[in-house]
């Protein structure tokens, strides 16, 4: 069959490569490759997908269901591979694949189109905040993975340049970042860009996590994404800045987090991928987060 990119894949890359992207062209070719090695019967390739990779449904040679997953290098899936291993199904969707193949994971079938978005919004906060707790472990000790001090460094260089009109947002969201980084706190094994929409049903467990770029450090920075879940309908709401400022104290408090850290890391990480929408040319979505960060 054709390994057709979905545009949604083919445009959020395009955003990040400007210029072209040499391993969105070799993609078809690629996943026949990836395909054939593994004996895989191929089902239907997962759309509209993510934003940072190709998620092809398969059956193995035995018949059992799995996932064929292909990610470019910049999206760090050997970092990925490492974090799914640790957790080894704990919390998190599990490897299937007995040998590494550079830029491929072959993971287990989950039900991809039922996420824990499809709940009632209170009863998909608990459960995303449950899955997300199980997920906090120490991380390998020989551990390369990237620091959230390393993470935010980079973003924080890129939100320099943002235009005046943003220019108050950015400064606060650059020293809150600068605060909370002075201060010690646990350091944990994070997924890293943790949402509802990368929590999934499944089998062995009701819901487990998916698609993790993993980071160590706080919780709170973690915990910090899951604030503005469904940020559009805050946005619409007459009372969404008092929902939002409940939602950072009910989950600061359910899973044992420093309220004004999470409220420190929600303001960075909305403001960081505000000034990144608006860079990139999503003005839409970058008024959403910049007024929902004008909140905090």
């Amino acid at each position: 069959m054709a390994f057709e990119p979905p545009q949604r894949l083919v445009r959020a890359l395009g955003e990040s490569a400007p210029d072209g992207d040499e391993w969105v062209e070799k993609l078809p070719g690629t996943a026949q490759e990836a395909v054939a090695q593994r004996e895989l019967t191929v089902e239907r390739v997962q759309v509209p997908g993510g934003r940072s990779s190709l998620v092809v449904l398969v059956r193995r040679a035995d018949g059992t269901p799995a996932v064929l997953k292909l990610v470019p290098p910049r999206s760090r899936p050997e970092s990925e591979r490492a974090a799914l291993a640790h957790w080894a199904g704990r919390g998190a969707v599990q490897l299937v694949e007995p040998f590494v193949a550079e830029g491929a994971l072959l993971l287990e079938r989950l039900h991809p189109d039922v996420s824990v978005r499809s709940l009632p919004e209170a009863k998909a906060l608990l459960e995303a905040a449950g899955t997300l707790r199980r997920l906090w472990v120490e991380p390998p000790g020989d551990h390369v993975f990237e620091t959230v001090a390393e993470r935010t460094g980079r973003q924080a260089e890129a939100m320099r340049g943002a235009s005046a009109e943003v220019g108050a947002l950015v400064s606060a969201a650059l020293d809150v970042r600068e605060s909370l980084l002075a201060a010690s706190v646990e350091s944990r094994l994070l997924h890293g860009t943790f949402r509802q929409s990368k929590v999934l049903a499944g089998e062995r467990s009701p819901w487990l996590a998916v698609g993790p770029d993993p980071v160590v450090g706080e919780c709170a920075f973690d915990l910090a994404r899951l604030v503005r879940d469904r940020v559009e309908d805050l946005i619409g709401s007459p009372s969404g800045a008092a929902i939002a400022r409940r939602r950072v104290k009910r989950l600061a408090e359910s899973l044992e987090v420093d309220q004004e850290r999470l409220r420190g890391w929600t303001l960075f990480r909305a403001v960081e991928s505000g000034v990144r929408a608006l860079r990139v040319g999503r003005p839409k979505d970058a008024e959403l987060l910049l007024e929902f960060a004008g909140w905090l």
